[in-house]
């Protein structure tokens, strides 16, 4: 069996401002016991801000998505400018508010938000490709905006979330957290993860479904 080569785009270290640790080290967990080739990116950029994850408050200090992201891939991460889909089989982007504040303006624009020019290149050329793309938790609200209007995707349950994605072109779908929701036609596995999940066991139950099915896409062609 030959290995999978997969992309996975880190958005900062941690829920509130960057990249949903757990999701992180799950979906990297998962490929690595499924035999997959990894490599961390992340844009080289500031964060929207930083908070701090014990009292939920906003800190007078700025950080780096790049240098952030590299604590959860033990400093193994490249600038997200640095990667090519031609290079990889699939990619995978974990949630967090990282992802729709970092990543996208998604958190403080919603339906009229934009994604950062680095990862949107990164995304489209991946969907153009025809190469499967797995997104969790908050990070299927920038779908319509890598694949256009009529992309199906889910963010689990949330209905004021649903419809922003909605007014975005997407076509959203209810879902478990221990499910996933194939966009069979473009290849996007997305599942809920910590938009519904209670539990870190919960999470992965979703996540590990959704890694699994995009390995399986790559020998579909």
């Amino acid at each position: 069996m030959t290995h999978k080569k997969v992309a996975v785009i880190l958005s900062g270290c941690g829920v509130y401002d960057g990249a949903e640790i757990h999701e992180s080290v799950i979906t990297l967990l998962r490929l690595d016991q499924r035999g997959a080739i990894v490599q961390c990116f992340a844009p080289n950029v500031a964060q929207l801000h930083v908070i701090n994850h014990l009292t939920g408050e906003e800190m007078p200090e700025s950080r780096n998505v790049l240098v952030e992201s590299a604590r959860i891939a033990r400093g193994e991460i490249k600038d997200i400018r640095e990667a090519r889909a031609e290079d990889f089989d699939a990619l995978i982007v974990p949630g967090g508010f990282g992802s729709a504040k970092n990543l996208s303006s998604f958190a403080s624009e919603g339906s009229a938000c934009s994604v950062q020019a680095d990862v949107l290149a990164v995304a489209e050329a991946f969907a153009e490709a025809g190469k499967p793309v797995g997104l969790m938790c908050i990070t299927p609200a920038i779908a319509a905006k890598i694949y256009g209007p009529g992309v199906t995707c889910t963010i689990g349950k949330d209905p004021e979330t649903a419809a922003a994605v909605s007014k975005m072109g997407a076509t959203h779908q209810e879902c478990e957290v221990s499910d996933i929701v194939e966009d069979k036609a473009r290849k996007l596995v997305s599942t809920p993860a910590y938009m519904l999940a209670k539990s870190i066991s919960e999470a992965a139950s979703g996540i590990n479904k959704m890694v699994d099915r995009v390995l399986e896409l790559t020998h579909e062609d």
